[in-house]
């Protein structure tokens, strides 16, 4: 902000500004108030004692014009003071969403947590400066959304708003259609954004990847009732991840060298551990069968067997019968 911000302002303006201006974790210098009000140091020692006459406890850092002017922490204008806790954990909670840097949900959620640092003390600030040596999010194979503002901008205004949307969406084999679609709940999984939405030809609630739609726009002048039963949790608490179906009863062995990192996680809600004398473990679910669940079976490899049901068996199977034909070709 320059000093052309703040011509036309009249005192009890000027005053307000300097209460904001003062609230930030840095404070604000002498010089600068001069410079934007165009003050002289009389007339800012005026403003100063205004100020305190209020009760305001102002504080002071420096000498002369570089001394630099602040409100002690415990003083409270929007009755909001968060603790370090508070502030990591908000911190923290940024990191994780990394992998959606570049678009404007990223950068509004910086904006609101920066905007937060004022109700910080200044002796918790100096403690969040040491947050990025302290704490670390590592990141996994995340999904680039930084082309696609435009379609995340769409899909939350229908989720704020309730307006169905037309979408050209491409399946993941490579095939694209056309949907009308009643959005419902945007979830993140494993540093992707996904929607949960009715396709409302098929009347049936689908999981779309966010960044294969190919184009999404809403119907700004419709709206549609949602479903008064919804649940996103429910709606995906049979999936091993974010595909629902039918639940079934699975049963996989791992191999005693995997057996303690197994038992270690939770992999699912309905998870229940047999162990086996040969230090092996059986982990028993209740869940669909999805290409998530064979993907994570198959990253075991030798280590995993699945013992029911029969079909899932036969194409974990046919998955390692395809893969051993490959490695035993030549490159």
């Amino acid at each position: 902000m320059d000093s052309a911000d703040c011509t036309g302002l009249n005192k009890g303006q000027k005053l307000v500004r300097l209460i904001e201006w003062m609230q930030r974790r840095e404070g604000i210098r002498v010089s600068e108030i001069q410079d934007r009000f165009e003050l002289d140091p009389r007339s800012l020692r005026r403003y100063i004692a205004d100020l305190k006459e209020l009760q305001l406890p102002i504080l002071e850092e420096g000498k002369g014009t570089e001394r630099v002017l602040f409100l002690d922490p415990s003083y409270r204008r929007s009755g909001l003071q968060l603790t370090l806790g508070e502030m990591i954990s908000l911190r923290f909670g940024r990191i994780l969403f990394n992998f959606l840097e570049g678009t404007q949900f990223a950068t509004d959620l910086t904006q609101a947590i920066d905007r937060l640092q004022p109700t910080v003390s200044r002796g918790t600030a100096e403690t969040v400066q040491l947050f990025d040596a302290a704490f670390l999010a590592v990141p996994e194979h995340a999904k680039d959304y930084r082309e696609m503002a435009d379609v995340i901008d769409e899909v939350l205004s229908c989720l704020l708003y309730s307006n169905p949307a037309n979408a050209r969406y491409r399946r993941a084999r490579g095939q694209a259609r056309t949907y009308l679609l009643e959005p419902l709940t945007l979830a993140v999984y494993r540093q992707g954004l996904y929607v949960f939405a009715r396709d409302v030809e098929e009347d049936r609630i689908k999981t779309f990847a966010l960044e294969r739609f190919l184009s999404f726009e809403r119907r700004r002048k419709e709206k549609f009732g949602r479903p008064a039963s919804w649940d996103p949790v429910a709606f995906v608490a049979d999936a091993f991840g974010i595909i629902g179906g039918p639940p079934r009863a699975v049963v996989v062995r791992f191999s005693s060298e995997v057996a303690e990192y197994i038992r270690e996680r939770r992999w699912h809600r309905s998870q229940g551990f047999l162990d086996r004398p040969d230090g092996s473990v059986e982990v028993v679910l209740r869940c669909a069968i999805t290409p998530e669940l064979k993907q994570w079976i198959l990253g075991f490899g030798p280590d995993a067997e699945v013992l029911e049901p029969e079909d899932l068996r036969r194409d974990v199977q046919e998955a390692l019968e395809q893969a051993a034909r490959r490695y035993r070709q030549p490159t």
